[in-house]
């Protein structure tokens, strides 16, 4: 049984557990205490915390647990859709993420009165449950344009570039360099060398009824303002402003079926004709390469 350890503190204000940032994590004990006692700066209060969790199969039921796992996958210590992440939503509180700390929300007016007080300036960035993933961790060979496109919980992979209107979900991301300037949504992994094109998006799990865990295989392109909501094999492609939905009628070796049953296919074109309009997969022998220059990130 693999046994995962960590290292960092709590944040807090009084009694309240505002957030957890682990400055070391593995599966071997860790030292990686920043602080050796409580600390109170203020506003925050600082204490040191060591964690150990024998399993990620359970529940998430303490904010502790969530930030571990959150920050596990950041750290591409294990991989989406690999851990438990249930419970994640009704443990993490709605937080103020400001230029001096995360803050309740309704401290915040008080809070940026006593900065302007003492010459300081807080700038809130959002009101959120998730923070952004370059404040807590920033992983190698990685280039992310806007840090508010990536929520802790993203995993990424060496070579990967975001763009500043790309964004990536917790547990979802990366698993090879690609190239991302559309939405990854949450549980959506991306094989190697995939391109998803500006606008594009990746149908999710969260919201809207979609219970399929959605993977783009290696090699393939989503393009500009297109979407997708079944899996794709490798290499493949899908025409600018197409929306591929698990129940469209796509032609397809002269028959019409439901998008769904090509799921996880290799080497296939989804394209509309440009006359009928009729939703058309052919499939392809041509392969996506990315631009080698935008993905050596040292």
């Amino acid at each position: 049984m693999t046994h995962w350890y960590g290292s960092g503190f709590r944040r807090m204000h009084k009694n309240t557990l505002l957030d957890v940032p682990f400055v070391a994590m593995d599966t071997q004990p860790v030292d990686g205490i920043v602080l050796n006692s409580t600390v109170d700066s203020g506003y925050h209060t600082y204490e040191p915390i060591t964690l150990r969790m024998d399993t990620l199969n359970d529940p998430i039921q303490t904010i502790d647990e969530a930030y571990f796992k959150l920050q596990l996958l950041s750290r591409r210590l294990i991989k989406p859709n690999t851990l438990n992440l249930d419970g994640l939503f009704s443990v993490l509180p709605v937080i103020a993420w400001t230029s001096l700390g995360p803050m309740l929300p309704e401290h915040v007016s008080q809070q940026r009165q006593l900065a302007w007080a003492n010459g300081r300036e807080l700038t809130v960035t959002h009101n959120d449950k998730f923070p952004y993933m370059l404040n807590y961790y920033t992983p190698s060979g990685v280039r992310i344009a806007s840090g508010s496109q990536v929520r802790l919980g993203a995993y990424l992979a060496e070579g990967t570039t975001v763009m500043p209107a790309g964004f990536v979900n917790f547990n979802a991301g990366s698993l090879g360099p690609c190239m991302i300037e559309g939405r990854v949504s949450a549980g959506v992994t991306l094989g190697s060398n995939t391109d998803i094109g500006g606008g594009a998006s990746i149908m999710g799990t969260l919201s809207g009824g979609n219970s399929h865990v959605i993977r783009i295989g290696s090699g393939c392109l989503l393009g500009a303002n297109s979407g997708i909501g079944i899996s794709l094999g490798d290499y493949c492609t899908v025409e600018a402003g197409t929306y591929i939905t698990a129940g469209k009628k796509v032609l397809f070796n002269g028959k019409v079926i439901k998008a769904r049953q090509l799921s996880g296919q290799d080497n296939l074109l989804f394209l509309h004709n440009s006359e009928t309009g009729q939703l058309i997969c052919q499939t392809k022998k041509n392969t996506v390469a990315l631009n080698d220059a935008l993905h050596h990130n040292d």
